[in-house]
């Protein structure tokens, strides 16, 4: 039992080294330190949970004013689309992809799709 204790520390703290384990707060920190940074890449759970964050505020503010709600969403527009865009490159494809939700509901969906994939190794240049 202590040795599977042990083994599966280690694991957890290797996998956190890499930025694979990632909670809410960081994730709103690092997506609003990259705030216009749409190199590099970002992890499923950094993207998903900024994306968590911007539902909530929206929601939240949205239930106080809708003009503060629409400051909101526009504040948060940029960093929206580089988060995305580095899930992206994440998953070995450029950012442009996000372009795909302008098809009518079918491009939502498969842009949902891309960005829930998992990531694909680190070698990948697709960052343009």
């Amino acid at each position: 039992m202590l040795h599977y204790d042990v083994a599966r520390t280690v694991r957890c703290r290797a996998r956190a080294s890499q930025g694979l384990f990632m909670n809410f707060q960081e994730s709103i920190q690092v997506c609003f330190k990259k705030y216009a940074d749409f190199t590099g890449r970002a992890t499923r759970p950094e993207y998903w949970w900024f994306v968590l964050f911007l539902v909530i505020g929206c929601l939240l503010i949205g239930a106080i004013s809708d003009f503060l709600a629409y400051i909101f969403m526009v504040a948060t527009l940029v960093p929206s689309f580089a988060a995305a865009a580095r899930r992206l490159h994440d998953t070995n494809r450029t950012g442009w992809w996000q372009l795909i939700a302008l098809v009518p509901v079918v491009g939502w969906v498969v842009l949902i799709v891309l960005l829930a994939q998992p990531g694909q190794s680190a070698t990948s240049n697709a960052t343009a």
